[in-house]
Formats: C-alpha cells, sequence, structure tokens
C-alpha cells in the first residue's frame, strides 16, 4: 500500500474511536481511482462528523497530530484546513456534517471508513459538477479569440501579466475545451473541476503544443500568434476577429523593432 493510503486508513482508525464521526471519504488521487496516486500527490479526505461537532474538527488539529506530528497547517477555507505532517506528507481535508455534504457538488469519492449507522450512500452523495451555461464549440472558438484579442491589447498597454494570463491561460483553456468537444482521442481521465489537471496525458504535444502555447511572461505576441494559427488551422475563424488580432499583432511587432533599434 502507498504510504499516502496507509496514512489515510491511519486517520480514519483513529477517528473511528472518538464517537462523533460517521465516515472518512478520500477524494482525488485518494479516492476512486487511487491507481493514480503517485510520490507527487496531496491527500484529500472529508471528515463526515455529527451535528454540533464541526467546530471542534475545524478549531483543533489534535486528531491529526494524534496520527503524525504535523510540521505546518492553516486554515485554508471556511471547512478545512491544508497540513503538512513531519514525513512530508501533504494533507487538505474538509469537515462537514452529513447534511451539509449532500448540497456539496464532489466526484470520485472513495468510503476509507464508515460508522454502521452512517448513512448510505455517502460517496455519492452530492450533486454532479455543474456544466457551463455555453458549452459548444462556436462559444469556446469564439472566447479564445476574443481572449487574444484582449491579451494583446493588455499587452500594449503594458499590463504585461494581465495580458499573459488572457493569452497563455484563459485562451488555453478554451482550446482544451475545444479539444474535448472535437476531439475523441482522451487517453486520460479528466478532472470535471478543473479541465488543465492530466491534460499532458490526454493530449500529445503534437495535438496540444502548450510549449508554443504557454511560453512565458516575455513572449505573449509569440504565444497569440501561435494559438491563432492554431484555432485558424483547426476551425472556421471569423475573419473579422482574426483581422483584429492580426492588425494587433503587427502593431506589437512595429514596436518589438522600435525597441531594438
Amino acid at each position: 500500500m502507498h504510504p499516502m493510503l496507509r496514512r489515510l486508513d491511519d486517520v480514519a482508525a483513529y477517528l473511528a474511536e472518538r464517537g462523533d464521526v460517521l465516515a472518512v471519504l478520500g477524494l482525488g488521487s485518494a479516492g476512486a481511482e487511487y491507481d493514480r496516486l503517485d510520490d507527487h500527490s496531496d491527500l484529500d479526505f472529508f471528515v463526515v462528523v455529527e451535528e454540533g461537532a464541526k467546530p471542534g474538527y475545524l478549531a483543533s488539529i489534535d486528531w491529526l497530530a494524534a496520527v503524525r506530528p504535523v510540521a505546518y497547517s492553516f486554515r485554508n477555507d471556511v471547512n478545512g484546513r491544508k497540513a503538512l505532517f513531519d514525513d512530508g506528507i501533504f494533507v487538505e481535508y474538509a469537515i462537514f456534517t452529513a447534511a451539509e455534504l449532500a448540497r456539496l457538488p464532489f466526484t470520485g469519492a472513495r468510503v476509507v471508513w464508515r460508522r454502521a449507522d452512517a448513512p448510505a450512500g455517502l460517496a455519492e452523495y452530492g450533486p454532479p459538477p455543474p456544466r457551463p451555461q455555453l458549452d459548444s464549440v462556436e462559444f469556446h472558438l469564439n472566447e479564445a479569440l476574443t481572449n487574444l484579442y484582449v491579451g494583446l491589447h493588455r499587452e500594449l498597454r503594458g499590463e504585461r501579466l494581465v495580458a499573459m494570463r488572457f493569452i497563455q491561460s484563459f485562451a488555453v483553456d478554451r482550446v482544451i475545451a475545444l479539444l474535448r468537444l472535437t476531439d475523441p482521442r482522451v487517453r486520460d481521465r479528466r478532472d470535471p473541476f478543473e479541465p488543465s489537471r492530466r491534460v499532458e496525458q490526454a493530449y500529445p504535444p503534437e495535438m496540444l503544443p502548450l510549449a508554443a502555447m504557454v511560453p512565458g511572461y516575455e513572449h505573449n505576441r509569440q504565444a497569440a500568434s501561435f494559438t491563432l494559427s492554431w484555432l485558424k488551422e483547426r476551425f472556421k475563424v471569423d475573419p473579422v476577429i482574426a483581422g483584429a488580432i492580426e492588425s494587433v499583432l503587427a502593431r506589437e511587432r512595429a514596436r518589438a523593432r522600435l525597441r531594438d533599434q
């Protein structure tokens, strides 16, 4: 058994003796797809407690430190904390009552331990993750194009960081969505809450050339030019917005030549 799964079993075994815990659920790579877990994973879990017990579990980490000394922790959410054990295992946990859990969107949970009288189906609780209101090729394509356009104008204004986010983050998110909708050759399990997770395993570089789309802070123009070309090769791009992007790129090139003189 991987040391992280053993640690989660140890946490569950300790909590099972406390009397006010209903269940411990593993999430992410400690959940139903625990075969994904490796030395670079963190340990995500929910502790499901009786009504009235939640404040105590949030206020103190004595129950966590009883399993293994905790070197570092902080409250990262109204429902839980992040913590680092002294042996380097990093955890993120949240505390919920069964009623709260039933309203929470989550997926891929695994019951590590449950009390005999705990409600059935705890790992299946919660609505599915919300789908985007607009999830079409037309939407994602035009969002990507307008992200490039706005980002290039931010670059011209001198706002390079926000330009990078528009060009190398927001637009690339839309590119990933386009691949999801148009290419069935997905070779890995997707994360419904974070589409960029495991994207390198899902799409090889020849299909999704991230190195060219995300070259870094000083290369917004190159990234925008490449992503525009990638979109034009694969989709019917409106010539008006394409022309507008190309016009801004030309201004950027002219500005770069002046800087180099």
